[in-house]
């Protein structure tokens, strides 16, 4: 029998320069504000949009529920019921720490919707000033049904502000080449290696513009659909943006190497899409079910970093040669009589469990083993090197808690 330890009060789980931080956005941005002032290339944040609603993840327990995508069990992701007057103070507060963050070149790009737009684009005006706004970025997509009594509301708005009046947006790294038939005013034409262009005359000059020359995008974003239910993108987190949305803001915004933010991060499509692209990434959210889920996206090269451990470093991997090493095995986990809704045995009510060490009431993680789309079953084993002392077992459950256990 375990004997289950008290008094955790932080935790570092994985190693890496990647930190997924399990806290409130404002005190984390003021303790990254201390630590890393003008650090941050790119800051993208889907904040609450005062919706006066609560919203949910339907998690997935089990191997065969991560390989469907399909979650049954239905926890809470995050409030989205502040008063005006409460959230726009707590905006302002974010938007305030982010742009103390921002590198000189930085952008931010902030994701609202038709409640929260005219407040925060004056509120931005403010904070970052008039002169430094590029965009108000639609992104119109086809979902859901149409109401009868206004027009179907089918956009957001995604408002782009950089640092300073030099910033590193370079768009062209996202320009595509545009599907089917253009539609405009110019003429059409066939060069001589028979490729067709459109072509117009201005000031006695004529300018050509090749059918199949990429094009950046505009500021209406139509060809980045919102995601269906059964998307096998889906992890349960019930406002989830689309991958492709993400990763066009992390290429155009960023470069390899580069620092990116999200102080928001729910699902972690943010996170995933600068894993994906070589970005160093932050990530902020206080659900901590949440940080599992961005950690099954974003890969096991990321620190889970748990409140009231600030100053303990992020930890490098080492290669240490003969060093003889051991296995720990997960068989079985048990919830709880009646918390859960269907019956799980095994493994399924874990996703995910991590050998490691405890100083001063802090976890310090060895290796460990997480769910995720790619892996949805664990095996169960855990190596890690016969010479550690005081070994402790970390288990994640489903309903995102997490003991610790004596080895």
């Amino acid at each position: 029998m375990l004997k289950l330890i008290r008094g955790i009060t932080a935790e570092i789980s994985g190693t890496g320069e990647n930190a997924i931080y399990v806290d409130d956005a404002v005190s984390r941005l003021e303790k990254l504000c201390a630590e890393r002032p003008g650090s941050v290339s790119l800051i993208y944040m889907d904040p609450p949009f005062m919706t006066g609603k609560k919203f949910e993840i339907k998690a997935m327990v089990g191997k065969d529920e991560w390989k469907s995508g399909k979650g049954t069990l239905v926890l809470p992701a995050y409030s989205d019921t502040l008063k005006t007057e409460d959230y726009l103070a707590l905006m302002r507060r974010v938007l305030c720490l982010s742009k103390q963050l921002l590198a000189p070149d930085g952008l931010i790009f902030i994701h609202v919707d038709y409640r929260a737009n005219a407040y925060i684009r004056l509120m931005a005006d403010e904070i970052f000033g008039e002169d430094r706004f590029i965009n108000e970025i639609i992104w119109a997509y086809e979902s859901g049904g149409r109401s009868k009594y206004n027009f179907a509301r089918k956009h957001d708005v995604i408002l782009l502000y950089a640092a300073s009046d030099a910033p590193d947006l370079h768009i062209d790294d996202v320009a595509e080449v545009q599907r089917g038939e253009r539609k405009n005013h110019m003429a059409r034409g066939v060069d001589e290696d028979g490729r067709t262009y459109r072509h117009m005359t201005v000031g006695g000059k004529t300018y050509r513009y090749y059918d199949d020359e990429p094009v950046p995008p505009s500021d209406v974003w139509t060809d980045v659909s919102h995601l269906q239910q059964r998307d096998p993108q889906r992890t349960g987190f019930e406002t989830q943006k689309p991958l492709k949305l993400l990763e066009r803001i992390v290429k155009c915004a960023s470069r390899e190497g580069d620092t990116v933010l999200d102080p928001f991060f729910g699902s972690g499509t943010s996170l995933e899409a600068a894993a994906e692209y070589s970005r160093r990434f932050i990530g902020i959210d206080s659900n901590p079910l949440c940080s599992e889920l961005a950690r099954a996206r974003a890969g096991e090269n990321a620190c889970i970093i748990r409140p009231e451990n600030d100053g303990a470093p992020l930890c490098e991997a080492e290669r240490v040669e003969g060093i003889t090493f051991a296995s720990v095995y997960l068989e079985a986990f048990q919830i709880e009589e009646g918390l859960l809704p269907i019956e799980t045995g095994g493994l399924d009510a874990v996703n995910g469990w991590a050998v490691g060490t405890v100083k001063n009431g802090v976890f310090y993680e060895i290796a460990s083993e997480t769910r995720s789309r790619k892996e949805p079953a664990l095996k169960g084993e855990i190596r890690v090197p016969i010479n550690e002392t005081g070994l402790c077992l970390r288990i994640s459950d489903v309903l995102g808690r997490r003991f610790f256990y004596e080895l």
